[in-house]
């Protein structure tokens, strides 16, 4: 591998042309955005099987059968916010890591990079509007079996980043185990943080990036 290649591949650019939405169109995206976001809180602080489809239509002012208009079941609108939050969290991973090496003038070292990525993922799983994630790690269960493959072809693309990194960090001796159970490690670790972290100002998520590294990479 050359030393200098860039451990991110560029992202691709996205396609012109796509034609407008209606009205109608932008109505029935955030109707349905707006249901995604309360069943995701919801989910969260009361778990799934203690969430009605009535509680989640009243969160937002709805019916309550306005959710079946656009998830088929309560199931369906479960797996929806797993979707949603790996769309997001992807999207966001993305944004973040062509921020860093568009802002660095020389190309980002392995440790760099996992520093990115580490606290990308804090934004996912403990910043504004992150319950997506944390009800995919606490309700994954539920899923169907159809379901879970549809995430965890999310997942994947999500992960798969993270795994040159960690391979470059290897070689460079910083890592020390092997790549693929350092990186359910990693993962285990940094997602247990949804069940303790609280933002009362004594750990920032800087803290807790610096305090992962510290933990996984030898100086």
């Amino acid at each position: 591998m050359d030393a200098h290649a860039p451990l991110v591949e560029p992202l691709p650019r996205r396609s012109r042309g796509r034609p407008r939405k209606t009205a109608d169109e932008r109505d029935d995206g955030n109707r349905r955005q707006a249901l995604l976001r309360a069943a995701a809180r919801l989910f969260r602080q009361q778990g799934f099987s203690a969430t009605s489809t009535r509680d989640i239509a009243a969160a937002v002012g709805m019916r309550s059968g306005s959710p079946f208009y656009h998830f088929e079941s309560k199931e369906a609108l479960l797996a929806a916010v797993m979707e949603e939050g790996m769309e997001r969290a992807l999207a966001h991973q993305r944004e973040r890591m062509a921020a860093a090496v568009a802002a660095s003038p020389t190309p980002l070292s392995a440790r760099e990079c996992l520093r990115v990525l580490v606290r990308g993922h804090f934004d996912n799983l403990l910043g504004p509007e992150s319950d997506h994630i944390p009800v995919m790690l606490y309700e994954w269960r539920v899923l169907s079996d159809e379901q879970k493959r549809a995430v965890n072809r999310l997942k994947d693309d999500y992960e798969a980043v993270w795994m040159p990194v960690l391979q470059a960090l290897h070689r460079e001796g910083a890592l020390a185990g092997d790549p693929r159970v350092a990186r359910l490690m990693l993962f285990g670790a940094l997602n247990w943080a949804a069940q303790w972290y609280v933002a009362d100002g004594r750990a920032t998520l800087d803290d807790l990036t610096e305090t992962a590294l510290q933990l996984f990479l030898k100086d």
